[in-house]
């Protein structure tokens, strides 16, 4: 059980070291957690969780291999022969228990009877003194009575169970894994931050009008630019067909980044960049703008941000014709090319989640063409855009 949680923690994306795992089996055998669920969570919560982003994952894998288990007793259990069974009983079994077992007709009795009875009952059954089911008194089933009773699943049922720590997901907002809402994305947008002191003198410099007033031995008010985001920012958004699902995050992305970046430019284009973009979707085709003249117009300290799901077929990208709108003369893959050419910096935010990548061929065609630079369109994922685009 506690290898399956170590290895599930593996695969739910948390950095856990063997080293890690191995001090909470310490911990185990020196009974800190009182062999109660619950004071296991927070023993391993605290040995094995060294990120708060990582505590709502953790809360997740914990509920799914945790599940329905009060003790860990109840559930260091294995599939055990009846024959072991058998011998368990007379070596454990009280005579008074032993009486009982004997009073329903004997172990042999006992099975026979209960695989008699999962043959007969076709539906589910509660209440009761015969079928298995809950809350009856049946020898069969789960939440009932019976004391010579044989427990039948629902191993998680409780009366009045209480919800536990970790279903409750109080660190949902923490994980880095989590689609973005637009107060997310400012947060991670201001990572891409360089300030810089330009245009009018409008703000009062205190510390420079002390220092001239001093000098001068009469009040000598001094002004200074604002100081501002300097960082210049060229944003690509992919619009139509397979994007459409992810309007809203688009939305709120765009919404983030008109805040954040005073110099912000932005165009639009479909599956994959070609000959024109365009700033209205509604009239993309009647005003269009020439990819060529975006590139001639903002210079090359701009931060290019691709926005799309790079899910098209293979010949969008790498033939002429290749575009399901009209026939253009160089492949995407060019313009593509003349991006990373032109701009150092370059990313591509993907909202089509990550494990799903390696499994479409136009997707890991862009990632080839564009450096590998492409992060998934969550908090984590924009944050390490933003670390890329400020080297």
């Amino acid at each position: 059980m506690f290898t399956k949680f170590f290895h599930e923690l593996k695969s739910a994306g948390l950095p856990v070291s063997l080293r890690e795992y191995l001090t909470l089996m310490e911990a185990m055998e020196s009974d800190l957690a009182n062999r109660k669920v619950e004071d296991f969570y927070y023993l391993s919560r605290s040995a094995l969780v060294k990120d708060e982003r990582n505590l709502d994952k953790f809360d997740r894998v914990f509920g799914h291999v945790f599940k329905g288990i009060e003790n860990i007793g109840d559930s260091i259990t294995a599939e055990i022969p009846e024959e072991w069974l058998k011998l368990l009983t007379e070596k454990y079994f009280s005579e008074e228990d032993k009486k009982q077992i004997e009073a329903l007709g004997g172990w042999d009795k006992l099975m026979e009877t209960l695989k008699k009875r999962l043959e007969e009952q076709k539906k589910r059954h509660q209440g009761g003194n015969k079928w298995i089911g809950t809350g009856g008194t049946s020898p069969y089933g789960s939440g009932g009575y019976n004391p010579e009773g044989i427990r039948i699943g629902n191993e998680g049922e409780r009366q009045g169970r209480a919800v536990k720590v970790w279903e409750k997901r109080d660190y949902k907002n923490l994980d880095d894994t989590v689609e973005l809402g637009t107060r997310n994305i400012k947060v991670a947008l201001r990572r891409l931050r360089r300030f810089a002191r330009a245009g009018v003198p409008d703000e009062f410099d205190i510390d420079s009008t002390i220092d001239a007033t001093a000098r001068a031995g009469y009040l000598d008010i001094k002004m200074r630019p604002e100081r501002r985001n300097a960082i210049k920012v060229l944003i690509f958004f992919d619009a139509g067909g397979s994007m459409d699902p992810f309007v809203k995050i688009c939305e709120e992305l765009f919404s983030a980044a008109r805040t954040e970046f005073k110099h912000m430019e932005y165009f639009y284009f479909h599956n994959c960049l070609y000959d024109y973009v365009w700033k209205d979707n509604r009239r993309r085709w009647t005003e269009k703008t020439p990819t060529w003249d975006v590139l001639h117009k903002y210079p090359h300290d701009y931060k290019v941000i691709f926005v799309g799901d790079a899910s098209m077929s293979p010949y969008e990208i790498t033939v002429p014709g290749g575009s399901v709108e009209y026939f253009n003369e160089e492949p995407g893959a060019l313009w593509l090319q003349r991006v990373t050419d032109i701009y150092e910096s370059v990313v591509w935010l993907n909202p089509v989640q990550r494990q799903s990548w390696d499994y479409t061929p136009s997707t890991q065609l862009i990632r080839e063409l564009i450096g590998d630079r492409m992060y998934p369109l969550t908090i984590g994922g924009l944050e390490k855009a933003m670390a890329e685009l400020k080297r």
